[in-house]
């Protein structure tokens, strides 16, 4: 199944964001980067508790509000940053970004909107909304920008089921 811009993929409960996620961390790579968008409560956290249960994280991973970014290890460093308390991206530079974004971990990064100028232009960026009509509904968009994540999409889609 060829993946055409983006992938759209809807889940029924929290436990079912983080599966998707765990699946496609099975598919990452060091110095991937990971932009997750949306609301609060919609789902950010649960896709990063994905991520990590599939890198083989065995600590708790909790959104890192105040302290911006928490490290974990699994097969590969996670550098899992919350930018929501950030007043703009000229913030980045004074948690030296750049180490994290082009080094041998996996990024991912909350909020990503709140600093879009610093973000790297070959990135996953998922968009988590809720469904006006069920609590728990998500649709999730993830747009790959380059071909790295074009891959990653294709190959992903061939691992779970969609369902519109």
């Amino acid at each position: 199944m060829g993946v055409a811009n983006n992938l759209v993929i809807k889940t029924n409960s929290p436990l079912e964001t983080r599966a998707l996620a765990e699946a496609m961390a099975k598919l990452l790579m060091p110095g991937d980067v990971i932009c997750l968008n949306g609301d609060l409560g919609a789902g950010k956290t649960a896709f990063s508790q994905g991520v990590a249960a599939g890198l083989g994280v065995k600590a708790p991973v909790t959104s890192p509000t105040f302290t911006l970014i928490n490290e974990y290890h699994g097969r590969m460093p996670i550098f899992h940053f919350d930018v929501y308390r950030l007043d703009g991206s000229e913030q980045m530079y004074d948690l030296g970004y750049e180490e994290y974004f082009y080094g041998e971990g996996i990024c991912l990064i909350e909020w990503a909107e709140r600093v879009q100028e610093v973000l790297p232009q070959e990135r996953l960026d998922v968009f988590i909304s809720r469904h006006e009509d069920s609590e728990d509904l998500r649709e999730i968009k993830l747009i790959p920008l380059g071909e790295r994540y074009l891959l990653l999409l294709e190959e992903l889609s061939n691992l779970v089921h969609i369902r519109n």
